[in-house]
């Protein structure tokens, strides 16, 4: 990271783990956006910054404006550059022609949805309609009711109908963008030796691994076991960070159902039942009290809630719910290979890049040998045993 932006202010920012850290961006500041937003015609003054986000990938604001609230982000140019905040920008204008209630990027007096100025990457949103219930949950949190869960799992499948025909090409290597290249091929060894060579960082950090050894022996047996299903991942550009905290809401209530959907720095090319393991995975498991339980992990009465908004609009097949449980198990690995490309080549943290390999590339995957791991799979074989019965 560049000295220059030592000295600048931090927040606290969520971490890989419970609890909160210092961020790694410095935050935003007053002069900073006015200064952007004078590449942004109609928007107005800026009159007072009213709130820090604390995710940890980037810095963003809330700025009141003369034309009111606004929302402006910040990324590392060596994260986001214009062209892959377009790739986004994008897709999002996709969704929303085609009735999405997405928040779109503004233009900036060229036009252009994302302005680079030094070493930094901006864009900038007005404030989307709802209640940023979420706002303070950490990802790998589950939702907090069954009402929330069915909203989700719904408006995840409208974005699924909302993306059909959206043709774009899977995005360029960058670091953190959930990708779906590996695990769903016939064989995953060659692609993977291939998304390690695209990435330098990544390379760097294996080096002195037997990462093939334990590729073979965490992951290649959940593959062999996701290989008769890999013609139903038929390819589909997707959200891919499908969590609680990146919806808005119509209200504080238990029954508040899903208002704005926010948050598209992860889409990729990936496929229908990626998405949705995804937000099984980070909405009905809680991770982070691992190490502290093994027992009552798993939310099954959440994932039935999920599901069934989902399917309501998008009914999936016994054979797709089992290709579901195939793939559960292997969500999570690209995603986990970006984090560790942006801890060991971006942010420079041997702490996080091995929370990254270890902890969430290989040890997500060791955990579904385990029971609750296990009682997860089961319930969605039990569901697909269920529908083939009726």
């Amino acid at each position: 990271m560049e000295a220059a932006s030592h000295h600048l202010t931090r927040v606290i920012s969520h971490g890989m783990g419970a609890e909160p850290v210092i961020s790694d961006w410095p935050a935003l500041t007053s002069a900073e956006v006015a200064r952007i937003l004078r590449h942004y015609p109609g928007v107005g003054q800026p009159l007072r910054l009213e709130w820090h986000s604390p995710r940890p990938f980037s810095a963003a604001c809330v700025m009141q404006t003369e034309s009111g609230p606004i929302i402006v982000k910040r990324h590392h140019a060596r994260v986001r550059d214009v062209a892959a905040l377009g790739e986004e920008h994008r897709f999002v204008a996709h969704l929303h022609a085609g009735g999405l209630p997405v928040s779109t990027a503004l233009p900036t007096d060229d036009g252009t949805t994302a302005l680079a100025d030094d070493y930094w990457t901006y864009e900038v949103f007005r404030l989307a309609p709802g209640v940023d219930l979420y706002r303070e949950a950490i990802s790998w949190t589950p939702f907090t009711s069954h009402s929330h869960a069915r909203s989700a799992g719904h408006m995840l499948a409208r974005l699924h109908l909302a993306s059909q025909g959206y043709d774009a090409p899977a995005r360029a290597a960058r670091p953190l963008i959930s990708s779906f290249s590996i695990f769903s091929q016939e064989d995953p060894v060659r692609p993977l030796q291939a998304y390690i060579e695209q990435r330098p960082a990544i390379a760097d950090y294996l080096k002195g691994r037997p990462w093939r050894g334990e590729v073979a022996q965490h992951l290649l047996p959940w593959h062999a076991a996701l290989k008769p299903y890999l013609d139903e991942l038929v390819p589909l550009w997707t959200h891919n960070d499908w969590h609680a905290s990146n919806l808005l809401w119509s209200d504080a209530t238990p029954a508040a159902q899903v208002q704005t959907v926010l948050d598209f720095g992860l889409c990729d090319r990936t496929c229908a039942l990626h998405d949705l393991a995804t937000a099984i995975e980070r909405n009905v498991v809680e991770w982070l009290a691992i190490p502290q339980r093994d027992a009552h992990l798993v939310h099954l009465d959440l994932l039935d809630a999920l599901l069934d908004g989902y399917m309501a609009l998008a009914p999936l097949t016994a054979r797709q719910l089992r290709a579901l449980a195939a793939l559960l198990p292997l969500v999570h690995a690209e995603f986990a290979l970006a984090e560790l490309d942006y801890f060991h080549g971006v942010t420079q943290s041997p702490m996080n890049a091995s929370l990254a390999y270890d902890t969430y590339f290989l040890g997500h995957a060791a955990w579904f040998h385990s029971a609750e791991g296990q009682r997860l799979l089961a319930h969605l074989q039990g569901r697909a045993d269920a529908m083939e019965q009726n």
